[in-house]
């Protein structure tokens, strides 16, 4: 996970700052959207969106592809 999460924040610093203030601060994403300056919609799909960029990362590394319907 840190190694995705790694990689993700060279291609999408903003978005890994969100994953960070989530998982390793406990912000909610009121919080967090105050934090980063954005709207709460924003952090929410900037939420969803690393959370499957970090899904299909994790999956490629361990050699499991990800299929069009997962």
């Amino acid at each position: 996970m840190d190694e995705a999460l790694t990689k993700f924040a060279l291609v999408e610093p903003r978005k890994a700052r969100r994953v960070n203030l989530k998982y390793f601060v406990g912000l909610t994403f009121e919080e967090a959207a105050e934090a980063l300056g954005i709207a709460v919609p924003t952090a929410k799909q900037w939420m969803a969106y690393a959370q499957a960029w970090l899904r299909v990362e994790i999956q490629s590394a361990q050699g499991e592809g990800v299929s069009p319907t997962d």
